[in-house]
């Protein structure tokens, strides 16, 4: 028969006691991990939160964590939040991802794109008569969104100096309204003759009756680029990585809570991405100088 001394049992029961203590406190601090998330302001922060959360219920039930949003004021700041950890996932644009792709020396990792982004487009806009060309803008005033907009700056920037229209030279006067939707609201307005932005944003306002496309109209639409995605730090756990990657192409339009999630996001579904997509956007920003 195998006897015990109390020592070896004393210490049996502490070691017994710290495995359990470890244990315990590693499943307490996974239960209270927090997914970050944030966006670029591309859109009203009322509009952004409203697309947000069922999306943000959803990958809690597929993490099995907390999942936060944290707004930012713009751009730039969407790109410093995730390179400098203060967020883990971003909805990015084209643009925003290169440049968070070069401020963190390649440390970033884009999981998801929808559909609709592989062949994205920019409408420009008007409410004159006298515009029916890229070519009538010449002399006119012309707003672009975000300065680091892909859909809402850069390409248009680029089909426009393709066109042999330098924005900054052969247009009147250039404004900035910093959203696709306040773009529409300057040329409505007559603070501008035209603005370029986003399709899908352009759509959107259409069919909720915000604008009325008899008074405010397209006149030009430019080929097809690659656009937005869910963009991480490289450095995530690689395990959370794919269950992010595999909850958003889970979402399926034929299920209530993904035809929700994916109408919100303006998606058919989401599919893999990689940088590499993401070249051309970077070939256009260095050619515009908008990057170094």
């Amino acid at each position: 028969m195998i006897q015990f001394s109390p020592s070896r049992i004393l210490k049996s029961l502490l070691i017994t006691s710290l495995a359990a203590s470890f244990a315990l406190s590693a499943s307490f601090s996974y239960a209270e991990q927090v997914l970050r998330v944030s966006a670029i302001p591309d859109e009203s922060p009322t509009e952004l939160q409203r697309k947000f959360t069922p999306l943000g219920n959803y990958l809690e039930q597929k993490l099995g964590m907390k999942v936060a949003f944290t707004p930012v004021t713009d751009y730039a700041a969407a790109v410093e939040a995730l390179i400098n950890k203060k967020v883990d996932l971003v909805w990015f644009g084209g643009f925003t991802f290169v440049q968070a792709k070069i401020r963190s020396n390649n440390q970033v990792t884009p999981l998801v794109q929808r559909e609709e982004d592989e062949k994205f487009k920019s409408v420009f806009i008007t409410t004159s008569q006298d515009i029916n060309t890229l070519d009538d803008l010449k002399g006119k005033t012309f707003s672009f969104g975000s300065e680091s907009s892909t859909s809402g700056h850069l390409m248009p920037r680029s089909f426009l100096l393709t066109a042999k229209i330098n924005p900054d030279t052969d247009l009147k006067r250039i404004a900035f309204s910093g959203a696709h939707d306040a773009t529409v609201a300057a040329v409505a307005g007559g603070k501008v003759d035209a603005g370029a932005l986003n399709f899908s944003v352009w759509e959107k306002l259409v069919k909720e009756k915000k604008v009325d496309p008899n008074v405010v109209r397209v006149f030009y639409t430019t080929p097809g680029f690659y656009d937005y995605n869910w963009t991480v730090r490289s450095d995530m756990d690689a395990i959370l990585r794919k269950k992010l990657t595999d909850a958003f192409l889970a979402l399926n339009k034929n299920d209530a809570q993904g035809k929700e999630i994916l109408e919100l996001q303006r998606a058919t579904r989401f599919i893999p991405t990689k940088a590499e997509n993401y070249s051309t956007i970077e070939a256009a920003a260095r050619n515009a100088k908008l990057v170094n």
